[in-house]
C-alpha cells in the first residue's frame, strides 16, 4: 500500500472536494466530484490513506472506501480546524484534512459497522420520543397552570391526574380547555405506545447480543445501557485501556494546567452525551442501594459517598462502570462481583 499518498475528502450531500498530497506534504492534485463519481475515482486510484471528518455519512463512505482497498482515517472535526490555512473554502478544507491525517497526532474515530449504526439509530429515535413526550407534559402543565390547575411532576402522576380530570365532569373545567386537554392526553398515550415499542426492540436486540448479555451482569447495566454501550464501543479494540474509554465519554476531570501547576475542574463532558447520561443514571441506581449490599463495589461507593458526597460518588462510579464495560467487551470477560 502506498502509505506516502494521502487523500483528503471534504464530505457533503452532493458535491465532494478532494485534495491529494504526496509523501512530502505537497499537494499534487485537487478535484471536485459529484456524489456518484467519488467511488469510481478512488477505485481507479492507487491504494492510499484516505482521510475524512467524522460527520454525517462518514461511516458509510468509510466502509465503501475500505472495500476498495484504501486505508481510511476518520478525524474529529474540531481537531481538523487547526490545520486550515488561508481562506475557508472546500478545497482548503480537504487539504487541511489530508494534512491532519499525514501529521498522525489526532486520535482517529473507529469506523462503525452497519449494525452499530442501526443500534445507535434505535437509541436516537427512542431519545427523540422521550424528549417529545417530556415537552408535551411540560406544555400541558403550563397550560393548566394558566387556569389555576397545578399538576404534580412526573409522567406517571401526569397520566393519573389528567385521566382523573377528564373523567370528572363536575370539576368546573371550561369545555374548550377540556377538549384541548383530551387531545394532549391522547397524544401522550400515543407517544407512550411508541416509546414502549422502541424499548421492546432494544431489549430484543440486547437478548441476541453476546456482549450485551455479559454487560447486563454488571451492576448499573440494563438492556438499554448495555445496548447503547455496545453500539458506541464496538469491539473496544480502538482503546488501549479502560481509562481511555472514560476519557472519551467525558467522565474524567477537565484539566487546565500551566506553569507546572495542575488545575482540575469538573468532568470534561466530551464524547457521546446520551451514553454518558445513561451511565450516570445506572450509577445512581447502584449508589441508591449500596447500603443494602455487602460486595466490594457497593462498599467502595458507600465510602466515597461518605467522604465526597453523593453526586461526586455517582460520577466516579459511572467512570468505573465505563472501565468495567470496556474490560467485559474488549477482553470477552465475565463480570465477577468481588466480596467485601
Amino acid at each position: 500500500m502506498n502509505k506516502f499518498m494521502t487523500i483528503g475528502i471534504d464530505l457533503a450531500k452532493a458535491v465532494f472536494f478532494i485534495s491529494v498530497l504526496d509523501g512530502s506534504g505537497k499537494q499534487v492534485r485537487r478535484k471536485k466530484l459529484r456524489r456518484h463519481e467519488v467511488l469510481a475515482f478512488l477505485a481507479n486510484y492507487p491504494e492510499a490513506v484516505v482521510g475524512m471528518e467524522a460527520c454525517s455519512g462518514a461511516h458509510y463512505w468509510a466502509r465503501q472506501i475500505q472495500a476498495l482497498g484504501h486505508e481510511v482515517h476518520l478525524l474529529p472535526a474540531q481537531h481538523v480546524k487547526a490545520y486550515l490555512r488561508g481562506q475557508k473554502n472546500d478545497y482548503n478544507d480537504a487539504q487541511a484534512i489530508a494534512e491532519a491525517v499525514q501529521h498522525g497526532r489526532i486520535r482517529c474515530v473507529e469506523v462503525k459497522t452497519s449494525e452499530q449504526q442501526l443500534d445507535q439509530s434505535l437509541h436516537r429515535l427512542r431519545q427523540s420520543v422521550v424528549v417529545e413526550q417530556t415537552g408535551l407534559v411540560n406544555r400541558t402543565r403550563a397550560l393548566l397552570a394558566e387556569h389555576g390547575v397545578c399538576l404534580p411532576e412526573g409522567k406517571h402522576r401526569f397520566r393519573q391526574a389528567v385521566a382523573g380530570m377528564l373523567e370528572d365532569a363536575e370539576n368546573g373545567l371550561p369545555w374548550r380547555l377540556r377538549e384541548l386537554l383530551g387531545r394532549q392526553y391522547q397524544l401522550f398515550l400515543a407517544l407512550e405506545q411508541e416509546l414502549a415499542w422502541y424499548e421492546r426492540e432494544i431489549k430484543t436486540q440486547a437478548a441476541t447480543n453476546e456482549h450485551c448479555q455479559r454487560l447486563m451482569t454488571v451492576p448499573g447495566y440494563g438492556p438499554i445501557v448495555s445496548s447503547a454501550f455496545c453500539g458506541w464501543i464496538g469491539n473496544g479494540q480502538q482503546f488501549r485501556c479502560g481509562r481511555d474509554v472514560a476519557a472519551a465519554l467525558g467522565l474524567v476531570p477537565k484539566q487546565y494546567s500551566t506553569g507546572g501547576k495542575t488545575i482540575l475542574g469538573g468532568i470534561s463532558k466530551r464524547g457521546d452525551k446520551h451514553l454518558r447520561a445513561l451511565l450516570v443514571h445506572g450509577a445512581r441506581a447502584v449508589a441508591r442501594y449500596a447500603k443494602e449490599r455487602d460486595d466490594k463495589l457497593s462498599r467502595w461507593v458507600q465510602n466515597l459517598i461518605d467522604r465526597r458526597g453523593y453526586n461526586k460518588a455517582v460520577v466516579a462510579l459511572a467512570n468505573k462502570l465505563a472501565r468495567i464495560g470496556w474490560a467485559v467487551v474488549a477482553r470477552s470477560e465475565q463480570y465477577r462481583a468481588m466480596p467485601a
